[in-house]
């Protein structure tokens, strides 16, 4: 007999269409494993490796991907859909055997019995349960805790026992997730789901490391070939065989194209049929005399090897006759790699193929095939353009894109039994490096590719500098001190007979008339400040250095008449906040009396402009708003003028209440500053920048040190989680595959250029939550400290 929390739980359950949570505070006892004590388990029910199959691989990914943006949040286990019930590695936790009715019973009664379990996810195609329906049906009736099925196809035009099969899951479950805008319209359409129900996750995709193209064709012994590319387990929906009749026109018209069939023979297909299709395609090519121009891997690829075939294609082609197929796992790995892909009108490729990023032809029309692949191999432009079309579009769904859809969706469920939190990615300079000549580090990328064209900039070496200089005061990494000398010698090259640095240098090294149109204030006070920097890190850099730091000092000495009189705002505050850190290794009266000048002009700005409702230095706000009262906070720790910490701290919680609401952070939109009496919730979003926010960070992380208990600490880490993807897209901004950032968040897209200032920002901020070598706080007197 149930117990009344269960019966009380189900009632509830099967009488409101919304999403439940999993069971009300005020019902959890002591010591219960739903409290916040221990994580939420969430249960996949579904196929998984070893089982070679789409439904396995996507489960696998979502997983590993779920572990790793959110791994203390929840714990993930996996029922293997097993008919052998094989024992299989952690995550699994049970199997089932599909082929035994009780099976789905016993189950049911483990989940319900397992007081840790907060949710099932359920893995759904037809094909999975077709030996025994009724006792899935009657499985998920009686499971006591909420689950979200995942339909990886919805058929149009049900018979009623399937209809009713279907209607009945939604009507079960707490939520539905599909994969595309069809599936969802489908299910409205032909099983009267609630649309409130259904959430629409796009298939996830891989980030990948742009590879050279014809590198990949000389490793795998495809020099000169034009590849076309097609890969899944093999089997006759795959319709293969209409890109076989197509290639004779094909090759007619480029005789160096080979096709590649990648992929082993469905393992469901070869029990009943054994390699009837493989034989068949295999004669149909000796038939065509096309022995020359295809190539079978018969093999289920891993999927470094998988995405470096993707990458040396020169089209993806999808054959599937199957216009009911919803989704296609294949061609969205194929549009991540950036190949152009020609398909048939599935659903999936109706939605993801538009706007110039890939080609729609009929189901079995070999002719339309040819003629696109024609059309394709000819316009080399056109295939580039169709590419990075497809690459900017399924970006979005990468697999850190739909873990935070699904994680965002388990918190729904799952009510005050889960709490996401973000983890921090593991520190990567793997771009950093790649974006770094012998001279300096370059301005900016093509998505991750370095643009030797966009030259250099003082602004960017300046933060490479303080960057890397703060990194190896953390780690105390060897590798990072030949860094720190190029972007050492590359400030000094920027450093004029007049006391003045300049700014822009192309790919040549010479100065370009940028720096005559520009004006360069502000990239002064980064040259400042990263100086101050390097000599703060002096102590920790080998004996051999002390000539390069001697000569850090002078030029920075020498340039003080000309940055004192500069007028910016944001110059005065990166000038104060190199004087600080200079002064932290050496002090001197004399550099304070500087700070207490430069910090008396901040604070000149803020008696002018402040109002009652406006306490700020300015009559709008800009960019890099943090380092004005982060310079403040820094003058304050040096001369001990109450002012300076009186006007930081008022001024930082004016910006802070500007930019942060309950959920997150949002900084003032590059498209348009905010002016005096407008609110930043009043405008659309987009325009946001990694740099703006890696500043807001660094101060963050600046009064937090100084002032511990005011709440800062956790302003920080939810500033932070913006570029883990808590902003209004729920997109990922920094990359974990190339190490790069992205250059910024739009109104409807990330635009996903890798430069050197958003992916050193980035840095720079990730590098505020590793524990130093050493403290600017140890030199900060006694009486400066405050405990709150």
């Amino acid at each position: 007999m149930k117990n009344l929390l269960s019966l009380k739980y189900k009632t509830q359950a099967r009488n409101t269409p919304k999403i439940r949570s999993v069971i009300p505070d005020a019902l959890k006892k002591p010591g219960d494993a739903n409290s916040l004590h221990q994580p939420a388990e969430i249960l996949f029910i579904t196929s998984f490796p070893p089982v070679e199959c789409g439904i396995a691989t996507f489960t696998q990914d979502l997983v590993t991907a779920l572990n790793a943006a959110f791994g203390r949040s929840f714990k993930l286990s996996v029922c293997a859909l097993d008919p052998d019930e094989l024992p299989c590695p952690s995550p699994v936790a049970h199997s089932l055997n599909t082929t035994r009715a009780e099976a789905f019973g016993e189950l049911a009664e483990k989940i319900n019995s397992d007081d840790q379990l907060s949710i099932v996810m359920i893995q759904h195609e037809f094909g999975l349960f077709k030996n025994n329906e009724r006792a899935f049906l009657t499985f998920l009736d009686s499971l006591e805790k909420p689950f979200i099925i995942t339909f990886h196809t919805v058929l149009p035009n049900p018979n009623e026992k399937l209809k009713a099969q279907v209607k009945e899951m939604g009507r079960l479950a707490s939520a539905i997730i599909v994969m595309t805008q069809a599936s969802k319209g489908l299910l409205e359409k032909y099983y009267a789901i609630d649309p409130e129900k259904i959430d629409v996750i796009a298939h996830g995709t891989h980030l990948v490391k742009k590879l050279d193209q014809e590198q990949l064709k000389e490793k795998y012994g495809l020099s000169g070939k034009k590849v076309l590319a097609t890969f899944g387990l093999l089997g006759p929906g795959k319709s293969i065989e209409t890109t076989l009749d197509a290639l004779p026109e094909i090759l007619q018209n480029d005789p160096e194209v080979m096709f590649l069939i990648m992929g082993k023979t469905h393992p469901s297909l070869v029990k009943t049929e054994g390699e009837s299709y493989r034989d068949f395609l295999a004669a149909k090519i000796q038939d065509l005399g096309l022995q020359d121009n295809v190539r079978f891997i018969n093999k289920f690829l891993c999927l470094p090897e998988l995405l470096e075939y993707l990458q040396l294609s020169d089209i993806y082609l999808f054959t599937s006759k199957d216009p009911n197929q919803a989704v296609s796992g294949t061609f969205a790995y194929a549009l991540s790699c950036g190949c152009p892909v020609i398909s048939t009108p599935i659903p999936h490729a109706l939605e993801a193929l538009r706007d110039d990023t890939g080609i729609i032809v009929d189901f079995t029309n070999p002719p339309q095939l040819a003629a696109a692949v024609i059309k394709l191999l000819k316009d080399d432009v056109l295939r580039k353009n169709m590419g990075l079309n497809g690459l900017h579009k399924s970006t979005s769904s990468a697999w850190e894109n739909a873990t935070i859809a699904h994680a965002l969706l388990f918190e729904k469920i799952g009510g005050s039994t889960i709490k996401l939190h973000y983890e921090l990615p593991k520190l990567n300079l793997d771009h950093i490096k790649r974006m770094t000549t012998d001279f300096g580090i370059l301005q900016f990328s093509v998505i991750n590719r370095p643009d030797e064209s966009s030259g250099y900039t003082l602004d960017d070496n300046a933060r490479a500098l303080i960057t890397m200089c703060r990194y190896y005061e953390i780690t105390r990494d060897k590798a990072a001190l030949p860094y720190i000398e190029i972007y050492f010698n590359f400030i000094r090259a920027c450093y004029i007979q007049e006391g003045y640095f300049l700014n822009y240098l192309d790919i040549d090294k010479k100065f370009t008339d940028q720096n005559e149109e520009v004006n360069l204030e502000d990239s002064n006070g980064r040259a400042i400040w990263a100086l101050g920097y390097l000599i703060h890190c002096s102590s920790l850099l080998p004996k051999e250095w002390r000539e390069m730091v001697g000569s850090a000092e002078t030029i920075l000495q020498s340039s003080l008449d000309q940055v004192l009189q500069m007028q910016s705002p944001r110059a005065v505050a990166f000038i104060v906040k190199g004087l600080f850190y200079k002064n932290l290794h050496n002090p001197s009266i004399h550099t304070v009396e500087i700070i207490k000048t430069l910090a008396g002009r901040l604070i000149s700005m803020y008696e002018t402009e402040k109002e009652a409702d406006w306490l700020w230095f300015e009559s709008y706000l800009t960019y890099a708003n943090s380092v004005l009262p982060e310079a403040l906070l820094c003058a304050w720790m040096a001369t001990g003028d109450i002012r300076f910490r009186t006007v930081a701290r008022t001024t930082f919680n004016f910006l802070l209440s500007t930019i942060f609401n309950k959920k997150r952070i949002r900084v003032v939109s590059n498209k348009n500053w905010l002016k005096k009496g407008e609110e930043i919730r009043d405008t659309l979003p987009g325009g946001e920048q990694p740099i703006d926010v890696a500043y807001t960070i660094l101060a963050l992380d600046k009064f937090h040190k100084v002032l511990p208990n005011a709440g800062y600490g956790a302003q920080k880490k939810s500033a932070f989680n913006w570029f883990l993807g808590d902003n209004h897209l729920n997109q990922i901004i920094y990359n974990p595959c190339t190490g790069g950032c992205y250059d910024g968040l739009e109104e409807n897209n990330v635009n996903l250029n890798q430069g050197a200032e958003s992916t050193l920002s980035y840095l720079l901020a990730r590098l505020t939550f590793e524990k130093p070598g050493m403290s600017e706080n140890e030199n900060l007197p006694l009486t400066h400290r405050d405990k709150g």
